[in-house]
């Protein structure tokens, strides 16, 4: 299934840092940017054909795919000037950069590249500023189960702040931390079909108007999950991913696990 990945969004919560003007999926975990960390997942699961949707930094985007060294995240052999790798990770990947417009909203992305699905009813969707290891063949597996005509990967509250029950003269009857209830938030990955263009306008946007409409027909599909899934929506959660990635903690590396046991 081709990968539809949405790079175009400014990442103001990302601009503070040192990167001046380099796009949030370009922020970097380990060696490699976020991007390549998002694209490596699918491509373990054996999604390879991606398709970028570029805007803010696009030329950031495109120069490091251009001038891909393989050599930085793979072991090699050296033979004079001569470079072997003993590995590969993009040498079968198709990779379709389309400029999306710098104020595009993510509905609007997703429209400009319609044409480069090539017919293909069923496609996957990523925001490309979130890692995770879900199951990603059983999340298509249950989607088409479902016989919806979207989905997206749920996962628990991460905000660490408190609820408050509060009464009218000020007393607080009960603290209780957001990641207790019962509620599910939108966890960024997608699996849809091209029905979903009928639901989307110019303009428009892929939450609010196309899933919003198909939860109220029943015809949007939720797959809960409670394992690993983090954001680097801000400069602290991409530097905890860093940290993380640096001590060997990286859940989301599933491809890490395959290439260790083949070498072995």
């Amino acid at each position: 299934m081709k990968v539809v990945l949405f790079c175009g969004g400014y990442g103001m919560r990302m601009r503070n840092t040192r990167d001046d003007g380099l796009p949030k999926p370009m922020q970097m975990v380990g060696p490699r940017p976020l991007l390549w960390h998002i694209m490596r997942y699918y491509a373990h699961f054996g999604h390879t054909e991606f398709i970028l949707c570029l805007g803010y930094g696009a030329a950031k985007i495109k120069d490091y795919f251009l001038d891909y060294h393989e050599e930085q995240s793979n072991d090699f052999v050296l033979h004079g000037n001569r470079v072997e790798l003993l590995h590969t990770d993009i040498s079968d990947w198709s990779i379709t950069f389309a400029d999306t417009g710098l104020e595009s909203p993510i509905g609007e992305r997703l429209r400009r590249v319609r044409r480069y699905l090539n017919g293909d009813r069923c496609f996957l969707a990523n925001y490309a500023d979130v890692l995770t290891d879900a199951p990603l063949d059983r999340v298509i597996e249950r989607f088409h189960q479902s016989g919806a005509v979207a989905s997206l990967l749920v996962v628990p509250p991460q905000s660490s702040f408190h609820c408050v029950d509060v009464a009218e003269n000020g007393e607080i009857k009960q603290l209780t931390p957001i990641s207790r209830f019962p509620i599910w938030e939108n966890g960024g990955y997608f699996v849809l079909t091209q029905e979903i263009f009928d639901l989307l306008p110019p303009g428009g946007d892929l939450v609010d108007d196309v899933c919003g409409t198909l939860a109220g027909e029943g015809r949007l599909f939720g797959y809960r999950y409670e394992g690993f899934w983090k954001p680097a929506d801000t400069f602290k959660e991409r530097a905890e991913l860093d940290a993380g990635y640096a001590r060997g903690d990286h859940p989301w590396m599933l491809w890490a696990d395959t290439e260790a046991t083949a070498s072995s």
